[in-house]
């Protein structure tokens, strides 16, 4: 098994939304990929309440069959147009990828 697990910082605004508005959206997009990408066993997006210093706005974490099933969630349609997104909306990105 596979885990993938990503943080995003968001720009203050971006396409006329708020981040809070943005992380709403990516949190949709995101999860609507859950049952339509095979080999993804499960994915859920978290948005951050604490507000610190340090915190990041969203997080992903996503678990796969095996490294196969990740590399084809990131090359499907559906995951580049959701990623689409998110780059337009975020400031910095943090992944890790690991088995389990």
């Amino acid at each position: 098994m596979v885990k993938h697990i990503v943080l995003w910082t968001l720009k203050e605004t971006a396409g006329g939304r708020t981040a809070r508005e943005n992380a709403l959206e990516i949190q949709a997009r995101l999860e609507a990929l859950n049952g339509h990408i095979p080999g993804l066993l499960t994915l859920e997006v978290g948005i951050d309440f604490g507000r610190t210093a340090s915190s990041a706005d969203v997080a992903l974490y996503a678990e796969f069959a095996d490294r196969r099933a990740l590399d084809a969630y990131q090359a499907h349609p559906d995951h580049a147009a959701a990623a689409e997104f998110v780059g337009r909306v975020r400031e910095r990105r943090v992944v890790v990828d690991y088995e389990a």
